[in-house]
Formats: C-alpha cells, sequence, structure tokens
C-alpha cells in the first residue's frame, strides 16, 4: 500500500496544441491539518481488504461504494467547512433536470481550504489509483467541479439521471463523499448500461458521513432523489483525470454547463477572465 507519489501535478507529454494545455495546479506544503488527516487516511485503508475491493470495483465496471471509510475526525473536519461556506451557496433549478445548491472549488480555496488540502491527500490518491488501475491527475485549477460541495436543503432538491461526462482527452473519475445526510435521499445508479450483452444491474444506497462511492463518470449512470420535509443533505465531489488536456470547444462547453446548473457565471468566468488579464 504505501508507494511513492509523485507530488507534482504532471502535465500532459508532448503537447502540442495550446488550446488543449491545461493551466497547472500549484502545489503547497501540506498543512499540519492536512499531514494529520492524511496519516489518519493512510491507517484506515491498513484495514481496507484490496483484493477484495478491487475485485469489486472491476466487476461493477468500475463502481464502488464503501459505507466507512473516512475517519471520523476527517469528516468533521468536512462538516465544518461545509458549514462555513453555507452563505456562499449558488442555487440553480433547471426543470426536469436539476435543483439544489453548489459551492466550486475556487471557493473553496478561499473559505475552507481543508477541502483542498484533503482533494491532494497522497494516500487518498494512492488509494483511488490502485482501484483504477492508472494514473490519476488533480484536475486543472480552472475547472470548478475539480472539487465541490453540494447542498441538498430545500424540498425537492435533486438532480436527475445523468453521466459525469468528461469533456477531457481522458477519462474523469468522480470521488463521493458523505458529509451530512438527514434525508430520504438515495444515490440510484445503474451498471454496464454501455456494456453490449450484459445485463443492466439497477441499485441504490444512501451515503451517510464518511462514506464513499468512486467510479468513472463516462460508465455509471446515476441521479440523486429528491428531499423530502425538513431533510438535509450535503456531499463533497472530487474529480480526478488521466489527461488534463481538453480542447477548446469543448472547454466552452463545460464552461456554459458549469455556469447554467451548477455554480454561476461569477464564479466560473472570474476565473478564466483573471488568468487572462495576467
Amino acid at each position: 500500500m504505501r508507494r511513492p507519489l509523485p507530488v507534482e501535478t504532471e502535465k500532459a507529454a508532448n503537447v502540442a496544441d495550446d488550446d488543449s494545455t491545461a493551466p497547472l495546479t500549484p502545489m503547497t506544503p501540506m498543512t499540519p491539518a492536512a499531514f494529520a488527516a492524511d496519516a489518519e487516511i493512510e491507517r484506515a485503508l491498513d484495514t481496507v481488504d484490496f483484493d477484495t475491493v478491487t475485485r469489486e470495483f472491476k466487476s461493477q465496471d468500475a463502481f464502488i461504494y464503501l459505507e466507512k471509510f473516512l475517519p471520523a475526525t476527517v469528516t468533521e473536519q468536512l462538516i465544518a467547512a461545509a458549514r462555513s461556506v453555507t452563505p456562499n451557496v449558488n442555487r440553480n433549478y433547471l426543470p426536469g433536470h436539476k435543483q439544489g445548491g453548489s459551492v466550486s472549488r475556487h471557493t473553496l480555496d478561499e473559505l475552507a481550504p481543508f477541502v483542498a488540502e484533503l482533494y491532494r491527500s497522497p494516500a487518498l490518491m494512492r488509494f483511488l489509483e490502485r482501484l483504477a488501475g492508472e494514473k490519476l491527475l488533480p484536475s486543472p485549477q480552472d475547472d470548478p467541479h475539480a472539487y465541490a460541495l453540494y447542498y441538498y436543503t430545500r424540498p425537492g432538491d435533486h438532480i436527475g439521471w445523468h453521466y459525469d461526462t468528461s469533456y477531457y482527452k481522458g477519462r474523469r473519475y468522480t470521488l463521493l463523499l458523505g458529509v451530512v445526510d438527514q434525508s430520504s435521499c438515495k444515490l440510484e445508479y445503474r451498471l454496464h448500461t454501455r456494456n453490449p450483452g450484459v445485463p443492466q444491474v439497477d441499485g441504490a444506497v444512501a451515503y451517510p458521513p464518511g462514506a464513499l462511492v468512486f467510479f468513472d463518470g463516462d460508465k455509471l449512470h446515476h441521479r440523486i432523489t429528491p428531499l423530502g420535509d425538513n431533510e438535509e443533505r450535503i456531499s463533497l465531489t472530487f474529480e480526478y483525470v488521466t489527461d488534463p488536456r481538453m480542447g477548446s470547444w469543448q472547454r466552452f462547453i463545460s464552461n456554459m454547463k458549469d455556469a447554467i446548473a451548477y455554480f454561476g457565471f461569477r464564479q466560473v468566468f472570474r476565473q478564466l477572465l483573471g488568468r487572462t488579464k495576467r
């Protein structure tokens, strides 16, 4: 389990097209809190039966659910972070598809940096790489979905059936972590929907605080069922990629989707404008 992980974000080799080159994510030294959290995750992973978990991940077409994953102290810090940025939640309503709130990585970088540090946890990334069977990289620094909090706080908050489509040149893996769950919401999913000749498998889980869901975004068809009265649910999403390059048209589509459906135009495009002016 304990093998070295590069501490610098890698850029795809031999990139000739500047329009498809992703900005690198600057690396900063781990704070004491992040260092302690990484050590706790490392200890927790020592109890994981990797062979069994990996077999299950592969047999379910790159999908795994672990009800107990994060140490309690790490989960408590995530709950505190989620509460601290509640005033910054951006709510969206797309009839027939989505209703809820979200906070992007840009706001988390400013107001809840522990989330960003956990995202880059070497122990966590080693575990995910072992499951995926390939090198994973942090999403580029201008991707608001790289790590984000999602808030279900009003009756009917939900998200309809979808894939976490990768607009990158490589694959994009999604990690879901339970933060707050005082709800009847379920993550409903369909396995093998894109595997001809393989029977579809339907399932549902309610991932509580500290639980983990990890999957290939282009393979898992999934949704979050509607929130009931007097309920609350907050989840954290991490996105990792195998190739951080993205074409100009795909970048435009991704940015518009993020602005309209999740984080608002100010959050998405202020980062892009700021990078252009530098």
